[in-house]
């Protein structure tokens, strides 16, 4: 929903008590600066504590403490199935198939796992395609997998890189690319959103062009999952993994999910390192020599459920089925388009907004490059209470969260930054 806004408190008022989700924001612990609310605008980093969140980890802390290990099936929600009861909301969050998503360990360690079983290079197919500023991580764990495999990450891993004079990468030069390499490509991986510039990929055009080109489409949805509509099945994607502390307010170092498209779910000669988790339910405790998978994703699952990471989760995920993604998404492009229009009302502007001006290509955040005084600018508007994210080397994060943020924390936002400006 596209409005025209006023650059003035009044209209954030107006909006505010026009929201229909505004409700969702008490459900929410709020970090406090000198006694008052602080401008939370870092839910890409960390996402705020639900205040289910210590009742859900409490009643799992109470079965361990009263039932020791009859816990695992006599609990009130029993460890040994833990997993099943995220399966529903984390597929509606995914836009997948209940047997097509699992929640299992942390980020980077599920991107390895779902390279053993989709970056399998020969001799003729061995690059990777990514985005240029792609988040560490994903950097490092390509690097690793291809020296794994033999080869030189200089010649295997091929970035996408924006025009000169551009920030964002265009679809079309993506697909290029991809066509270009379609002979020795393996693997397209890139994230859904990207970190730096909150850029929201076109992720069914790339997966589309990468099946065309005979390569795997796959995805680190760490700033995608809980921040964009998703739809991983439709899009055709062949795996995908996110984290689950940033927009999906799951906690610090908090449990990953995983998406394997259901053509893989049955495919038990797909290589992959196996653990007793996710080998079949009802043969699990015998005991036996030779893995037999659970079909879909869980059958990559490695070790016991991640208990008190997954009620956290669990409380967190009742809060996004109770919103309902398009109406965050709806909220979302609101609040963005609205704390860009106060930003391009600032005088002077010692900023450029590296974030799309299409919403349909952005998430929640937006990204500011500063000039050499950004620094001091971000630690100004710290010392007022707003809580944002610096990024090496000059780079300002915004993040007005739809779940917990509101219209007149942009408000306060861009005055404070205005005001640190004029000093």
């Amino acid at each position: 929903m596209q409005a025209t806004f006023a650059p003035t408190r009044e209209q954030a008022i107006q909006l505010d008590a026009a929201d229909k989700l505004s409700h969702l924001r008490s459900a929410f612990h709020l970090p406090q600066h000198q006694g008052k609310d602080a401008i939370y605008l870092c839910g890409n980093s960390l996402g705020l504590q639900p205040k289910k969140t210590r009742e859900y980890i409490e009643e799992d802390l109470k079965d361990w403490e009263t039932l020791g290990v009859e816990g695992h099936l006599h609990g009130k929600h029993p460890w040994f199935y833990y997993h099943h009861f995220l399966e529903q909301p984390v597929a509606r969050m995914a836009g997948a198939s209940p047997l097509e998503v699992v929640v299992m360990n942390t980020l980077t360690v599920n991107l390895n796992l779902l390279m053993v079983s989709f970056y399998r290079p020969t001799t003729k197919r061995f690059k990777i395609i990514m985005e240029h500023m792609a988040f560490p991580s994903d950097q490092y764990a390509a690097e690793m997998q291809v020296r794994f495999h033999g080869f030189d990450p200089e010649q295997a891993i091929v970035e996408a890189v924006p025009r000169e004079g551009e920030y964002h990468l265009r679809t079309e030069d993506i697909v290029a690319l991809i066509d270009a390499h379609k002979d020795e490509l393996a693997l397209v991986l890139l994230g859904g959103v990207n970190y730096y510039t909150g850029q929201f990929f076109d992720i069914p055009a790339i997966t589309a062009a990468a099946h065309k080109a005979g390569a795997i489409a796959g995805f680190d949805l760490a700033h995608a999952a809980g921040n964009v509509p998703l739809h991983l099945h439709d899009w055709n994607v062949d795996f995908a993994c996110w984290c689950t502390y940033k927009y999906l307010n799951s906690g610090p170092g908090g449990v990953s999910g995983i998406f394997i498209h259901e053509r893989h779910a049955h495919n038990d000669q797909l290589p992959r390192f196996a653990g007793w988790w996710g080998n079949e339910e009802a043969t699990r405790f015998q005991m036996k020599k030779g893995f037999h998978p659970q079909p879909g994703a869980a059958g990559w699952q490695q070790s016991n459920a991640q208990i008190l990471p997954m009620a956290a989760h669990r409380a967190a995920l009742e809060l996004f089925d109770a919103a309902g993604m398009d109406a965050l998404r709806a909220k979302s492009e609101q609040l963005s388009a609205y704390l860009l229009t106060l930003l391009q009302d600032m005088e002077g502007q010692p900023f450029t907004v590296i974030t799309p001006e299409d919403p349909a290509a952005r998430g929640c955040q937006v990204s500011l490059l500063t000039d050499n005084g950004g620094k001091a600018l971000f630690d100004a508007i710290t010392a007022n209470g707003v809580i944002a994210d610096w990024r090496e080397p000059n780079v300002i994060r915004v993040a007005p969260v739809p779940m917990y943020n509101t219209f007149e924390d942009v408000w306060n936002f861009v005055n404070l930054l205005k005001e640190a400006y004029r000093r």
